[in-house]
């Protein structure tokens, strides 16, 4: 099963956004699954449900930053990549889907209780969220050439 499948289903399952990508490439990159799934639980719907940044987006530049990040001051080099590779991914997920911003993608703002609610009944976390899930964590796989 591909990473971009895998993150796909922990959507599916029930995990949010930022937590189905990041542990999808967790184990692979020396993170355990358990561990991804609670480092990234904030992040998902926009940050903390505000309807900001695609917790898909943040969950990407997570597994980016797990890959290639900088770990000493030295290690500017690193830095450096990770945030041509971030802006990469953004680019890339841009071009397809519009925007990074979850209110944008949904068309919902679910740091309002009422529109949160139009949300679920509208189905968008079931028909349109997935869809930003796979394609995150497939553009990642291409940027990072992870499989």
């Amino acid at each position: 099963m591909s990473r971009a499948t895998e993150a796909k289903k922990q959507f599916e399952k029930g995990f949010s956004c930022a937590p189905s990508v990041l542990s999808a490439y967790s184990e692979q990159l020396g993170l355990e699954k358990a561990l991804a799934l609670k480092i990234a639980c904030g992040f998902g719907g926009g940050i903390g449900r505000m309807g900001r940044t695609c917790g898909a987006v943040t969950g990407v530049v997570m597994v980016i930053g797990l890959k290639c990040g900088q770990a000493s001051l030295a290690d500017e080099e690193s830095r450096q990549e990770t945030h041509k590779l971030a802006r990469k991914f953004i680019d890339k997920f841009t071009a397809l889907h519009g925007s990074i911003e979850c209110r944008d993608l949904i068309g919902y703002d679910l740091s309002d209780a009422g529109e949160l609610e139009l949300a679920r009944e509208s189905g968008v976390f079931q028909n349109k969220c997935p869809i930003f899930v796979y394609d995150a964590a497939r553009i990642l796989g291409d940027v990072l050439h992870l499989r």
